[in-house]
């Protein structure tokens, strides 16, 4: 296999499947095309580098696919609502307890307004690590 762009041979591209528990040669669901979708963070403090390393992986992975040739279309979605301090789906929604932190009161408006700050935050870090900026950045209220 070669890469298109440097002419350059460039071995096939394995993968763990978790659901047969094996490694797995990717194949692309059209000819030359990868399509990435991955949770972004929770836009209610700044971030710490523990998930940083999230979006570092991801960052290495579209990499991967676009020395190999692939054109890659990422989405993240920026979650601005509706996220619960607890995996177990209780406690306070984030941007609640965000607000409560700042003194504001629990309105949307002030909600979206901590969201764009952290959201912002988050963008600057992954220009800061060098992180290649997904094509689309929703927010998860949008």
């Amino acid at each position: 296999m070669y890469n298109a762009r440097n002419n350059m041979k460039v071995n096939p591209i394995y993968l763990y499947d978790t659901l047969s528990k094996e490694k797995r040669e990717f194949s692309p669901i059209r000819s030359g095309e990868v399509s990435m979708y991955h949770c972004g963070p929770t836009v209610y403090d700044y971030l710490q580098i523990g998930n940083l390393r999230t979006f570092l992986l991801a960052d290495l992975l579209r990499r991967t696919f676009e020395f190999n040739g692939y054109k890659v279309r990422q989405v993240m979605n920026i979650t601005d609502i509706g996220h619960l301090i607890s995996d177990a789906d209780s406690g306070d929604d984030k941007m609640t307890k965000a607000l409560r932190r700042e003194g504001k009161e629990l309105n949307l408006e002030n909600m979206k307004e901590i969201a764009l700050f952290y959201a912002d935050a988050f963008k600057k870090d992954l220009n800061g690590l060098n992180i290649l900026t997904p094509d689309v950045l929703p927010m998860a209220s949008d």
